[in-house]
């Protein structure tokens, strides 16, 4: 029998501890690992202390039913507002959708839809400041909601950036704030940095957003960011002689989104390959936005960059689990012993034509997912978006 407390709303660690059995695998999410064959993962206060041990006494029990485990997904591309709550598609309650989605880490790319932004010094502080404050009050299906980016200008002073650092505030998106030029943004990506920032930067066509310029290679090489967001296309992806240019001669995460330009990522896959820069790859979905709301956008781009490209979805995955929590400075992202709980048990769909999810996967298909657990909590069981799953998990608790 289920132990409802477990969707009661909690956002730390479960106490106590949870059992998977019965599993057909487990994706560690770090690139260039294959699937651990492994039948059981136990959870301790939130955190993983065993794989493949004998069956333990636990508080709650989930029979995977031959579900593969995976790492919770990484969205580092998401467009809140405030809260729950963007007016670009007029969306509410969307991320426990998401989460349904499978996705469990959510990253904001600034909060530029933020009805009647600011553009000021003291407004685009009092934003950062209140969106990353609400997150930590307010997690909607348990995601861990990393808000709060900074939307820099040429109103910034450099003492601000530590100012805000010391609040807490540690992400900054770069292309949205009235600078004349993009490269007149270069001295407060440095500031931003030398404070601890991670700095993310529009990259390519103009955004929907209007007065927004375009933003190219030249401009992107100046100023150096962390992440070159949606480089396949926010909606316009870059020209691929700059894209070349992006991945020899930059640091930069490389982040591509599902509301961009598919044929556009598997040509920046192929030249990261061939440039030793796999490892720099991280996916996101930029929604909801012109695009809309789309909860399955990682899954999918997922399933699209391994069928298409013929790329094995184990390495795929990692993109959106492992190297985004090596970017974003994070433990999740990678299921090992110590890290975090996050993870996500996946079927084949039922009705498909393969034997199993990540077959699915490089066929092209989404996967059902059975059961998405946070922080060592299970917050869904069958996906409300996904296909159905071929069989489903079951729970028990030992309060039964």
């Amino acid at each position: 029998m289920w132990d409802e407390s477990y969707e009661a709303g909690h956002f730390g660690p479960q106490h106590g501890r949870l059992l998977i059995r019965n599993l057909r695998g487990v994706v560690t999410g770090r690139l260039g690992d294959q699937v651990r064959e492994v039948e059981t993962v136990l959870i301790e206060n939130g955190r993983i202390i065993e794989f493949g041990g004998a069956a333990d006494a636990a508080d709650v029990v989930v029979d995977a039913q031959g579900a593969v485990a995976i790492p919770g997904l990484f969205d580092t591309h998401t467009h809140f507002a405030i809260g729950d709550f963007n007016p670009k598609q007029n969306a509410i309650g969307f991320i426990e959708s998401y989460m349904h989605g499978g996705v469990t880490s959510m990253m904001s790319a600034g909060e530029v839809h933020f009805p009647g932004r600011p553009m000021d010094r003291d407004g685009v502080k009092a934003v950062a400041v209140a969106a990353a404050r609400s997150f930590e009050l307010n997690r909607p299906g348990g995601v861990r909601i990393h808000g709060g980016s900074l939307m820099t200008g040429p109103y910034m002073e450099e003492s601000d950036y530590a100012e805000l650092a010391a609040m807490g505030i540690w992400l900054m998106k770069v292309g949205f704030g009235g600078f004349d030029k993009p490269k007149d943004a270069v001295p407060h990506v440095r500031w931003a940095q030398e404070a601890g920032f991670l700095v993310m930067s529009h990259s390519g066509g103009a955004s929907s957003v209007p007065g927004i310029a375009p933003i190219t290679v030249d401009d992107l090489l100046a100023m150096d960011p962390d992440i070159a967001g949606h480089i396949n296309g926010g909606t316009t992806s870059l020209p691929d002689a700059d894209v070349e240019r992006l991945v020899k001669e930059s640091r930069a995460a490389l982040q591509l989104v599902q509301a961009g330009n598919l044929s556009a990522s598997l040509k920046i896959r192929e030249l990261a390959a061939e440039n030793d820069g796999l490892s720099r790859i991280i996916l996101g979905s930029d929604t909801p936005s012109g695009t809309g709301v789309m909860p399955m956008a990682i899954i999918k781009t997922i399933a699209e960059l391994s069928s298409i490209g013929r790329i094995d979805p184990t390495e795929v995955i990692a993109y959106a689990t492992g190297n985004a929590g090596r970017v974003l400075r994070r433990e999740e992202g990678i299921l090992e012993e110590g890290r975090p709980a996050d993870l996500v048990l996946l079927q084949e769909p039922t009705g498909g034509s393969q034997d199993h999810p990540l077959k699915s996967i490089a066929r092209g298909d989404i996967p059902g997912i059975a059961g998405v657990i946070i922080d060592g909590q299970i917050r869904a069981q069958r996906s409300r978006n996904s296909p159905a799953p071929s069989r489903l998990i079951t729970v028990r608790s030992s309060a039964a």
